[in-house]
């Protein structure tokens, strides 16, 4: 048998994804901004362009203006942010703005706007005409300083409202209270640490603080006490690894806690597996290295990958070891963890969704419910040698009250069904097979143990397969219950 191995590999998913707009975020503090019109729509935008901070210029003859515009002109918002101007537009009004926002009568005076507007180099919004728009106002999530900005490209505006709820969800008010203590350490923190790994460290330990409570002095004060500190001892020599579990595909079954290490990492070696949804969601400084590792394809020796988790441990990074499902099932994390545990490396673990339970969600099947199972297993169907391993315990397993996951065992599914059967498990017993499990395109066989292999020929693709075998994958049928799109039935 030849034997190929790969090197880590720098040729990943592009660190961006095509933007349909660039979000940028415009300071307008003390500059002056005009509005045509004297609608509820102006008046609207108007509110939100001094909220900003900048000076609105608004040129709408007095009796066009509406109730609601009266109402922020007559001190709805702070005094001098608002100047009325009762007159129509002049294009010589638009010279030197900020930026220009109109509530155009007709499509011949959006355009007209926006001639006058790009001929004094000021870029220009008309309200609810984007064919006339240099830039589009979004949904606003307000913490400020922390200010999120949702853009539908004027596509759905009610889906950008929807996400923007989600997100106020999310960030805790109190965030805007650490964003201003933020402020106020950064320039300590500028004159006292060089850029680099030190800043990073303290950055880290304040993020950790930010989504609980509101800041008070004492965290004030720690936080100067971490800075003294960093300063004055310096920067660790040695950086940190952490392990952490991808899960098996969907973004949204990361954790917090894999997000926010995704977030702060140096470098990530990951694997073939690792969806290209959970790697948007890393730091874009982030250098990315696939380090893939599949059954039955050239892949990186673990020798290799072990000794570049050290090389850029020890040179400061913090370096994210990106694992499909969980990294302590399957996934050779107890040989890494021994490594670094002895060069004096830290590291952490943070646990995955493991493709077993991405199939019982998936297929709403309790793997131990009471009626049909006792215990669970997880079980590799692949060995070192290519075939199913010699240690395993096939009378536990093919006890009747067992619930078994097989991962890896694609190529040695003829052989375990006889393994089982010759221990007494009934052919009819219920099994499963799920091929990319929670991603777009899974799909999903019901059949049972005797017809297993025949249904795994049926397995199209070179996704990741996980299987099921026990009496609970049996329950959810036979009670007549909807099941997930992409099933197929197949009977013994």
């Amino acid at each position: 048998m030849q034997i190929v191995s790969r090197q880590p590999s720098d040729h990943a998913p592009a660190r961006m994804a095509p933007l349909s707009v660039l979000p940028v975020f415009l300071g307008l503090r003390g500059k002056r901004a005009v509005v045509v019109g004297g609608s509820d729509a102006a008046a609207w935008k108007a509110e939100l362009l001094a909220a900003a901070g900048a000076i609105v210029h608004v040129h709408a003859p007095a009796d066009t203006l509406s109730g609601e515009f009266r109402r922020i002109l007559s001190g709805g918002v702070p005094p001098g942010a608002l100047v009325h101007i009762d007159a129509s537009w002049q294009a010589g009004g638009f010279t030197a703005a900020a930026v220009v926002v109109a509530d155009a009568a007709s499509e011949a005076e959006a355009e007209a706007i926006r001639g006058a507007a790009r001929a004094a180099g000021v870029p220009v919004n008309v309200i609810d005409q984007p064919a006339f728009c240099d830039f589009m106002f979004g949904s606003i999530v307000n913490r400020s300083p922390v200010v999120v900005g949702i853009s539908t490209e004027g596509a759905a505006p009610i889906l950008g409202q929807a996400i923007r709820r989600r997100i106020e969800t999310l960030l805790p008010h109190a965030l805007q209270a650490w964003a201003g203590l933020a402020q106020r350490l950064r320039g300590r923190l500028n004159e006292r640490l060089e850029p680099g790994a030190g800043r990073r460290a303290f950055w880290e330990g304040f993020v950790d603080r930010a989504f609980g409570a509101p800041p008070t002095a004492t965290d004030e004060a720690a936080l100067n006490r971490d800075i003294e500190r960093i300063g004055s001892a310096g920067i660790p020599r040695t950086g940190r690894v952490t392990l952490v579990g991808a899960g098996p595909g969907d973004a949204e079954l990361l954790t917090l806690k894999a997000v926010r290490a995704l977030q702060s990492a140096d470098v990530i070696l990951f694997d073939d597996l690792v969806s290209d949804g959970v790697l948007e969601l890393a730091r874009r400084e982030a250098k990315r290295i696939l380090v893939g590792k599949r059954g039955g394809r050239p892949s990186c020796r673990q020798d290799d990958i072990n000794e570049l988790m050290l090389k850029l441990a020890r040179a400061g990074k913090h370096v994210v070891r990106l694992k499909s499902g969980d990294p302590m099932i399957f996934g050779r994390a107890g040989e890494e963890i021994a490594l670094l545990d002895a060069q004096d490396i830290p590291v952490e673990v943070v646990p995955g969704i493991t493709a077993g339970i991405a199939l019982a969600a998936t297929m709403g099947i309790s793997l131990t419910h009471r009626a049909h199972a006792r215990s669970v297993r997880f079980v590799t169907g692949h060995s070192s040698t290519g075939g199913l391993p010699d240690d395993l315990d096939w009378q536990a397993m093919a006890d009747p009250s067992t619930t078994t996951i097989f991962y890896m065992a694609g190529r040695t599914i003829g052989e375990l069904v006889a393994r089982l059967i010759a221990h007494g498990m009934p052919g009819g017993t219920a099994a499963a097979i799920a091929s990319e499990v929670s991603r777009p395109n899974q799909r999903l066989w019901h059949c049972t143990l005797g017809s297993l292999a025949a249904t795994m020929a049926e397995v199209k693709g070179t996704g990741p397969v996980i299987i099921g075998v026990g009496a609970a994958f049996g329950a959810r049928r036979s009670a007549g219950l909807h099941q997930p799109d992409g099933l197929v039935q197949r009977q013994a």
